[in-house]
């Protein structure tokens, strides 16, 4: 390694001038994952229902979007949304909160959420599935419906055991978002380290910041997830 390269990696002279750059990346990064997560639910939901139905029809659909939303680069499918979809759909010129511009902001947040849908479909029926068989049957034999089955008994008992999961989806989601400011120019945290890297011409110390914060976002995150996981675990062995 070059005496020039190692200065470059640990120069960080920047920070005066630019942190503005590097706390609105993280406050717009976790705005654009969390709603994202949160607009993928629903739609995950229907998709495991879909899946578990005796439908062969709902069955094939739901099978087929996951198949294809799992099996294609999420930068295709950020491409397709935000050139194709929204290309078509004009959005009006809105900025919320003030910095969060609404015609990248909602294409980025739809991308996010129709490819994390298909795993958080998964990992509902997962959790529906992990569901003892005789809580159905009960529930049954005292004159229940299927659906209320499944709205009162099943999936309240499968929400409880993918909460952790979902947890992961969302830590997941605050990495995959960095795409979105490369391909669109959403300012989350990645696009303010390239902004001040061609800026500064600083190649490494910027993006070495980016990935100290993401690290920062993520790594207390999974370990929280990791003891609420085994908090749970204490509490059904009890």
């Amino acid at each position: 390694m070059t005496p020039l390269l190692l200065a470059n990696m640990f120069d960080f002279s920047f920070l005066p001038r630019y942190a503005s750059y590097f706390i609105r990346g993280v406050e717009y990064t976790l705005i654009l994952s969390a709603a994202a997560v949160l607009l993928a639910i629903i739609p995950a939901l229907l998709l495991a229902l879909m899946r578990l139905s005796k439908v062969r029809a709902l069955r094939w659909v739901s099978g087929a979007y996951v198949a294809v939303f799992r099996s294609t680069p999420m930068l295709v499918q950020l491409s397709i949304v935000y050139f194709g979809v929204f290309y078509a759909i004009q959005l009006p010129s809105y900025r919320l909160f003030g910095f969060i511009d609404v015609q990248m902001f909602v294409p980025g947040v739809v991308a996010l959420a129709l490819n994390s849908a298909a795993y958080v479909a998964e990992i509902f029926r997962a959790g529906i599935l992990a569901v003892d068989q005789g809580q159905t049957e009960a529930a049954r034999s005292l004159g229940l419906t299927q659906a209320q089955t499944m709205k009162l008994v099943v999936l309240p008992q499968a929400i409880k055991n993918i909460l952790p999961t979902l947890a992961n989806e969302l830590v997941t989601m605050i990495k995959e978002s960095s795409i979105c400011g490369t391909i669109m120019g959403i300012q989350e945290l990645m696009w303010g380290a390239k902004t001040v890297a061609t800026t500064t011409h600083l190649m490494m110390s910027p993006y070495l910041l980016a990935a100290a914060i993401y690290f920062c976002i993520n790594f207390p995150a999974t370990k929280a997830i990791e003891a609420f996981e085994r908090r749970m675990r204490r509490g059904d062995v009890r």
